[in-house]
Parts: C-alpha cells; structure tokens; sequence
C-alpha cells in the first residue's frame, strides 16, 4: 500500500519526491499483478469473468501511465488522490483473485524461541507493506504488557521495541491486530475490546451477549480461550460458543468500528473438541487437537452455511499450539508453540464461480 507523506506549500520539492516514491511502489505492484493474466486464462469454466479480470488489469495499467503523463498538469494533492483511488482498484482486484480452498500448509518455520508456554503473537493484517511491526503478548491471562517491534529482525534479536500497558488485562491468546488496534477479551468477562496504539487508549468495548468466559468453552488446551478474534479478506471476526447452542462453536462477522455483531453462522462442531481454529476467505478451518499428530479436521463456508470433514496434515513440531492465527496480508499462518513463535504457508485452490464472482 501507499504511504502517505504530510504536504505543505514550502515542501514542494519533498512532496515531488514522495509522491514519485508512491507511483513507483504502485507500478512494481503492477508488475507483480500483470503475470496472473495468463494464469487466469486457465479457467475456461466462466469467460465472462476472466474478461473482466483481464480488462480491469489493464484499465489500471492504462490509468497509471495517464497518471504519469499528466503529472505537471495537476497539484500534488488532487494526483495523490488520484493514485490513492487507482490503488483501491487494484487491491479489490487483486483480493479477487486471493481468495481460495485451502488444500495445504507448509512445515513450519521457527521464527524465535521466547516466553512461556502460551502467548500471542502477530502483525497487523491490514497495513502497508512497508510496515513490518511485530507485537507479542506472553501469557493467557491476567496480562497487560504488549510489546511493539519495529521488524521482523528486531522481534528476531529481541531489540526495538516499545511497550504498551492495557488498561485491562486480557483472557486467552485469541488477540488480533487490525488497522492499527489490538482486538482482545477482557479478563473474567464476556466483554471485548479494542485498543489503539496510537492513541494508547480503548476506543471501544462491547459484551458479548451470551458468550461463553472464563474457561467455560474455551478450546481443548483451555487457557481461558473462550473468545477468539480473527481477521481475513472479509474483515473482523470472533469465534466463541454460548450455552444456548451446547457448546459449539459460533462465528459472528463484526464491525471493526462498533464491535457490533454483523452476522452469526452456528457450525455444530464442539469447541472443547477443538485444538485451535482460524478463518481464510470465510472458512473456518478447525485442528482436532493442540497436541502433536493434529490436523486440520473441519471446514465451516460462511458463504453457503455448509460444512464438511477435511484431513489435512498439520505439523505440529513443538507438540503444544495455544495460538493458530491467518494473516491475509501475508497468506500465512502463526502460531505459539510451546515457547516457540512458528509460521506456516497455505496452499490455496482458486476457483471461479459461474455466477460470475471470484
């Protein structure tokens, strides 16, 4: 994504500069974009679409070398509006063409060996590329420091960091960062809430009517692991159980903003039987366990209210998840392990409907 640069009148020369650092990072993002045409031409099942596709790629190319050209012709304002549009597009299109079935998951990596036996970790799912911040949460309940890394390598090394204080302590490992706010259930409650970084305050929070705390339904490793939120290429979600539905798992879509519950989807899979569960695309996908052997058991479609019974391998080499999270901005999986923080690559299979959507 792009970032955006502060402007003034006397900045002009500045302003140049960083608005010609934006359309080169969206033209490499072009570049990236322009090979999966051909792949696209594959699917034979739905022209119609794969038309569309291809066109649109191309009206963004279009729009870009216009944008270029017209560049003495307009203030630096109203073109970075302009390019600021022109990036939407293109990350609609290109979340079109991300979504797909899930049909494996690499080995695991060792990113770090640190903390107790539980915790969190994880990056910010929706923020520019460029931002490479880690944060990390040791530990499942009672806790309130969250630590804020620059990078990668510096979670790595154990170097530049900042600390944040929650003003209440969190229950579980189910936390998320989205949009630049920890997403997290207070302690002893059904409560939710969000934290902005920036600001260092909640900004909102919400009970959860009905949900499950307090290691009433967590999952089977326990933990206080009632409320889990997750983050896909469909936003903000949080997978609990209620005692209304005996203890299966529920997952409602959520405004980000509000904490509103938009939509809930009952999927009939019990929540202590499950190891951990995370969302991609609007599929849960559930282990059968947090112990070694595990695998990814179960598939819950948002889209069709539908499930089915899976079986793909999961390793699970530290022998002990508390933590199983997908990042969409990465197409990754992580993971606390046993004092270990794992990542994993998903296979995704693309399929093209013949209603025309992606």
């Amino acid at each position: 994504m792009l970032q955006h640069f502060p402007f003034s009148s006397g900045d002009v020369g500045h302003a140049d500069f960083a608005f010609q650092v934006s359309v080169q990072e969206l033209k490499d993002k072009m570049t990236e974009l322009m090979p999966l045409i051909p792949v696209l031409d594959q699917y034979k099942s739905d022209t119609r679409t794969i038309v569309q596709l291809k066109e649109e790629v191309r009206n963004l190319s279009g729009s870009l070398l216009q944008i270029q050209e017209e560049m003495g012709a307009y203030d630096y304002e109203e073109l970075q509006q302009r390019v600021l549009v022109l990036e939407a597009r293109l990350h609609a299109c290109m979340q079109k063409l991300g979504c797909g079935k899930l049909t494996g998951v690499s080995n695991p990596i060792t990113i770090r060996a640190s903390g107790s036996r539980f915790g969190s970790w994880m990056t910010d799912t929706m923020v520019p590329s460029s931002d490479s911040r880690v944060w990390y949460m040791d530990g499942y309940y009672k806790g309130r420091r969250v630590l804020e890394y620059r990078t990668l390598n510096d979670f790595i090394t154990g170097q530049n960091f900042v600390q944040h204080l929650l003003p209440h302590p969190w229950a579980g490992t189910g936390h998320v960062v989205f949009n630049g706010s920890l997403y997290y259930n207070k302690y002893q409650s059904n409560i939710v809430v969000k934290y902005h970084f920036r600001s260092r305050s909640v900004v909102v929070q919400r009970s959860l009517n009905t949900a499950g705390y307090n290691n009433t339904f967590p999952y089977s490793w326990g933990g206080f692991s009632d409320i889990d939120f997750m983050v896909d290429e469909n936003g903000l979600w949080a997978v609990y159980t209620t005692n209304q539905n005996a203890g299966n798992i529920v997952v409602s879509r959520m405004d980000p903003i509000t904490l509103e519950i938009l939509r809930s989807w009952d999927t009939g899979y019990p929540k202590r039987s499950a190891g951990e569960s995370f969302i991609i695309c609007g599929t849960l996908y559930v282990t059968n366990s947090h112990l070694a052997g595990a695998k990814i058991y179960f598939a819950y479609y948002t889209n069709t209210s539908s499930y089915e019974y899976t079986d793909i391998p999961f390793h699970n080499q530290y022998s002990h998840i508390s933590m199983l999270d997908y990042n969409p901005r990465e197409r990754v999986l992580y993971t606390w392990n046993n004092g270990h923080q794992v990542i994993y690559n998903v296979t995704l299979f693309h399929v093209i409907k013949t209603s025309g959507e992606l």
